[in-house]
């Protein structure tokens, strides 16, 4: 546990994460690789690895509450302390916001949790690969909330494809298939996966030669 965020606990802060965006919260908890925060609203389950640098804020000038109940995931007894891969499992099937890429946060639930990345559903998108690296935040919906104002039965629909143990390995599995790449990012390739050879993935567009991207720069994948 990091001993300078854990002298903030409970002080008003204001993180930025990758991708220059600002968060002003509460620091509630923190983990071996994850810090949380309550915004006033949400709490906020953040990878450290994503925060660039953090202040803290004098005199709450953001007028931040306190919250007014515990957070649905804490660190279990066994464990102690909270890490990424904990709060991605007693995330799993329930409804929760992430932020990936870009400026679209992407709402639905895991299904399934891998090596390094996990299998998403979105009502949007349908169902989406993402990279744990690339995780921004994750916000766990209040009990009752749904995306969408859907019901559970229009929503929830449980996987049981059979899932590669690396993103890697997920990606190749997908070869010849059409898919879209960091939905909504201004980096975003849609086109078919040609070829997959160590940390290069070749993407064929629908009119121009091949483009070939860096692996470890995907940070979502839907199949189309």
């Amino acid at each position: 546990m990091n001993k300078i965020i854990q002298s903030l606990m409970k002080e008003v802060v204001q993180i930025e994460v990758s991708g220059k965006k600002q968060i002003n919260g509460t620091v509630i908890d923190l983990g071996t690789d994850i810090i949380v925060l309550f915004n006033g609203e949400n709490f906020m389950y953040i990878p450290i690895n994503h925060v660039q640098s953090f202040r803290v804020v004098r005199n709450n000038e953001y007028d931040i509450q306190d919250p007014t109940e515990f957070p649905s995931i804490i660190a279990d007894e066994k464990s102690q302390e909270l890490s990424i891969l904990e709060v991605l499992n007693q995330a799993k099937g329930n409804y929760v916001e992430l932020f990936v890429t870009n400026e679209k946060p992407l709402h639905g639930y895991i299904n399934q949790i891998m090596s390094n990345y996990f299998e998403f559903f979105s009502p949007v998108y349908k169902t989406m690969y993402i990279s744990i690296n690339h995780l921004k935040w994750l916000i766990p919906y209040s009990q009752n909330e749904i995306p969408y104002g859907l019901g559970d039965k229009k929503l929830l629909q449980i996987s049981t494809d059979s899932l590669a143990n690396s993103f890697e390995a997920q990606v190749e599995n997908l070869k010849d298939k059409i898919v879209v790449l960091n939905v909504g990012s201004n980096n975003s390739k849609i086109g078919k996966i040609k070829d997959v050879h160590e940390q290069i993935v070749e993407i064929q567009p629908a009119r121009t030669h091949s483009i070939y991207i860096n692996l470890d720069h995907i940070q979502t994948l839907h199949q189309v």
